[in-house]
């Protein structure tokens, strides 16, 4: 097994954040295997979604409608509509698995691996990138 933390700038601005190339550079020596990506914090996610073509902004709008960013939770600190934040492991989960076959991630042509954080108040996160051999 083989793991290394990756810090990603995420300032202020809330969203996706493309990890597929680190991902890719990661696993190229390696043979086989699987390779697991995991952020360790509540209020963030990793999804395989195709990026660009508008599908980053229709991802977090529908973020934002299924889970408002407005008062109606209970936790309250930080930014307006904080809460809904951590109810983002319902929707999108702190890890996924992505199959690596002969030192290449085995995403579909469109697929690419990234954060979301639509939390604007923390301005980095740690994702652990964990490759395991098969």
């Amino acid at each position: 097994m083989k793991s290394i933390e990756v810090t990603v700038q995420t300032g202020t601005r809330r969203g996706l954040f493309d990890l597929t190339a680190e991902c890719a550079r990661f696993v190229a020596t390696e043979g086989d295997g699987l390779l697991n990506v995991f952020v360790a914090h509540a209020t963030a996610g990793v999804v395989v979604t195709e990026l660009g073509a508008g599908s980053d902004e229709d991802l977090v709008a529908a973020m934002d409608t299924l889970l408002p960013r407005d008062d109606r939770w209970r936790h309250r600190h930080g930014s307006r509509g904080h809460g809904a934040d951590h109810v983002v492991p319902l929707l999108a989960s702190p890890s996924v698995m992505i199959p690596v076959i002969g030192g290449r991630l085995a995403l579909g042509r469109w697929q690419s691996i990234a954060l979301l954080d639509p939390n604007a108040d923390n301005d980095s996160r740690t994702v652990r990138l964990t490759f395991v051999t098969g």
